[in-house]
């Protein structure tokens, strides 16, 4: 989870779940250390730590030993520091775990920009689950039929395609085949430059 997430009563909530989680670490967030495992510094790793939390109200709600891990990326040299409640993983595993979780927010990201959905038709949570699995379907299905057709044109391009030719008596695949005979360079050769 990101640093919005970081609420130790949520937390807690995890823990007697029997859940474990990875979570950023907040500035202003207050540690006491209890102990501390030797680390390889060359895989970025920074520290990794066994520590309770000291201010007042995280303290008050999640009274279990947390383990901080320091990280470095190396790429971007940033620096991070992660909370989890897991002490089983491996140290590197951590931010490897954080690292994976920006592919479910570019998921996300990618869902919100081409799926279109800009509200939800029904209020109740097994409406909007509905609506979002749909969606996923959709896409899925695009996937699956641009491979098998083997389509060089983009899930977008084909969703437009079909958005206008819902209703239309002709086969859907000369709207595909159409679009995709058209030569790019000659799409390109149309537009006008602006800084020549």
């Amino acid at each position: 989870m990101d640093r919005g997430y970081l609420d130790s009563e949520r937390l807690c909530r995890l823990q007697l779940a029997l859940a474990f989680f990875v979570i950023r670490v907040r500035k202003d967030f207050r540690f006491r250390l209890l102990a501390s495992s030797p680390i390889d510094k060359s895989t970025g790793l920074r520290c990794d730590q066994t520590t309770r939390l000291k201010s007042f109200y995280p303290a008050k709600f999640y009274h279990a030993p947390l383990r901080r891990i320091g990280y470095r990326d190396v790429n971007t040299e940033k620096s991070f520091v992660f909370l989890t409640s897991n002490f089983l993983l491996p140290t590197l595993a951590v931010p490897q775990l954080y690292k994976c979780r920006w592919q479910v927010e570019l998921f996300f990201k990618w869902f919100k920009q081409h799926l279109h959905i800009k509200g939800f038709y029904g209020l109740s949570p097994n409406a909007e689950k509905t609506q979002v699995w749909i969606a996923i379907s959709v896409y899925v299905l695009l996937a699956i039929a641009r491979k098998r057709l083997r389509l060089k044109i983009s899930l977008y391009t084909m969703a437009q395609i079909l958005s206008l030719t819902l209703f239309e008596k002709m086969p859907i695949l000369q709207d595909f085949s159409h679009i995709n005979d058209l030569d790019e360079s000659a799409i390109s050769r149309n537009q006008l430059n602006l800084f020549d």
